[in-house]
């Protein structure tokens, strides 16, 4: 009776992930409640505007009609913004950011995790105000669209993570 094993391959345990995060904004606001929000004031104002309208004030119901499309354009560009993210993995190889701008554009940071550095900005009331990672001559922010409890859960995870590929 033969007896086959898979030898251990370091290589493989290596390259193994660790840590893996996508960080996004966030949007309180969804498509429905965006639908919801726009006809509501948009049926208001066009209701207000008719009243002025009777009244003899015909450019303030122009007015109105103006207010909904820029309150629309404001969300549309906020919308916009929200498509920003970024992906942070780390293995004991490599710790790699993908960081996506709204437009599409992608960056892509790559350093040794042994080098790599991660550090915290705090403000007393605030909290986290800002992360960097920094390493090989490079510093890349990280996270900056989110909000204080997003930033605090993530840096705990990020730096135990970082410990581990460490091997510390």
């Amino acid at each position: 009776m033969s007896q086959t094993m898979n030898p251990i391959d370091p290589a493989a345990m290596n390259e193994e992930e660790i840590f893996r995060a996508l960080l996004v904004p966030h949007r309180s606001l969804g498509k429905t409640g965006f639908l919801i929000l726009m006809g509501t004031f948009g049926v208001s104002s066009f209701f207000t505007g008719l009243f002025f309208l009777s009244l003899g004030a015909w450019p303030v119901f122009g007015f109105f009609g103006l207010d909904v499309l820029i309150i629309y354009i404001a969300f549309r560009m906020n919308y916009a913004s929200g498509k920003v993210h970024e992906e942070v993995s780390i293995s004991r190889i490599a710790l790699q950011i993908r960081q996506v701008a709204p437009s599409g554009r992608l960056k892509l940071h790559e350093f040794n995790p042994f080098w790599a550095r991660f550090s915290v900005a705090r403000h007393a009331e605030i909290g986290i105000t800002s992360m960097k990672i920094e390493g090989q001559g490079k510093i890349v922010t990280i996270g900056s669209f989110l909000n204080p409890d997003d930033r605090e859960s993530f840096a705990s995870a990020f730096q135990v993570a970082l410990a581990t590929a460490k091997g510390r």
